[in-house]
This record gives structure tokens, sequence and C-alpha cells, in this order.
């Protein structure tokens, strides 16, 4: 019997079943292996292009000083669950002499007269801040952790039901081997078979 259980997948106790469902383990372990590299990949890519676009943004925004010329207001959040932006209409001069009168956000308790900071673009108008590296970075483990997670999900998945698959057939081949092995085994008569039948 020794020189039967020698060398890999020689032991005769082990079924092409217990072969497929290790092979089954070692692909999502390697699919595992992948998402991560491909997670990191994907997420410095995202940070190098979020902070490349973020200073270009950078060298075409500016800040002014602009004067608040009314009474401080609310407006709806950009998100319908976003609380209410306090708001006022403000004037400013950008670039150079050129003047511009907007809505602009403010903070709570500003008054009619007070000077607040505001982004402009190249033009003078009111834009948003240039994103920040807490932005970028944010941004950059959505990416990565989204594409790990997408991918051992449906590798996950994959496995899952490749397994269902081979548990199934392991089953079935079971059941078959034991009505042939059972009656045998447990001196039962088979249908057809005497007491003298061998």
């Amino acid at each position: 019997m020794h020189h039967r259980t020698k060398g890999t997948g020689a032991n005769p106790l082990r079924r092409d079943a217990d072969r497929t469902r290790t092979r089954m383990h070692a692909a999502f372990a390697l699919t595992c292996l992948l998402a991560v590299i491909a997670g990191f990949a994907l997420g410095r890519a995202a940070w190098t292009d979020g902070h490349r676009t973020a200073e270009n943004i950078a060298r075409h925004r500016h800040t002014v000083t602009a004067t608040t010329i009314g009474e401080t207001g609310y407006r709806a959040g950009d998100q319908p669950s976003s609380r209410p932006v306090s708001v006022a209409t403000a004037t400013w001069h950008y670039p150079s002499q050129r003047p511009h009168t907007e809505t602009i956000p403010v903070p709570a308790g500003t008054r009619n007269g007070d000077t607040v900071r505001v982004w402009v673009d190249g033009n003078g108008s009111a834009a948003t801040a240039p994103p920040g590296r807490a932005d970028v970075a944010l941004n950059a483990v959505g990416v990565g952790t989204g594409a790990l997670a997408g991918i051992v999900l449906a590798g996950g998945a994959l496995v899952a039901v490749r397994l269902r698959i081979v548990d199934a057939r392991s089953a079935r081949a079971w059941e078959s081997e034991w009505a042939g092995v059972e009656p045998l085994w447990s001196g039962r008569l088979r249908p057809g078979h005497g007491p003298g039948d061998d």
C-alpha cells in the first residue's frame, strides 16, 4: 500500500471533487491577491490623476475679497439629504477693476457689508475651491477599495457557483456508489437476488 500513497494526488481516498475544491480555493486566493494588486494600482492612478487635475484647477482659481450687499438667506444643498447653505449677494472686482455681483455661500451669521473670501475662476466668476489633498486621497481610496471589492466579490461568486456544482456532482456520485456497496456491507439482499445467490 505504501507505493500507492507516494507522490502528489496519489492518496486513494482523495477524490476528483476534493482536488477540484483545492484548485477552487487556490484560485480564490490568487483572485484575492490580484484584487489587492489591481486595487492598489487603480488607487495610485486615481491619486496621480486627481492630484494633477487639482493642481491644474488651482492654477486657474483665485481667492478675492467680496463684500456682501444683501441679507443672508438659505439655499438647499446640492444633495437631497444635505443641509441648507447660507448664502448672500456679494460684489467683488476681478480681474483688476472688473466688477462682479453674485449670490455666494457665506458663513452663517454674515451681515450686510461684511467681507468674505470667495474663490473665482479666470473670468472672475464665483467658483468652487480646488480639490484638496484630502479630497484627492479619499477619491483614490474609494477607487482602489471599489476595484478590490468588485474583483473579490466576482471571483468569490464564481468560485461559490463552481463549488456548488462540484458538491452536487459529488453527492450524486456518493449516492450511486453507496447504492452498490450498501447491500453487501449491511448484509441486505438486493432486489432480484435469492438467499443462495452470490
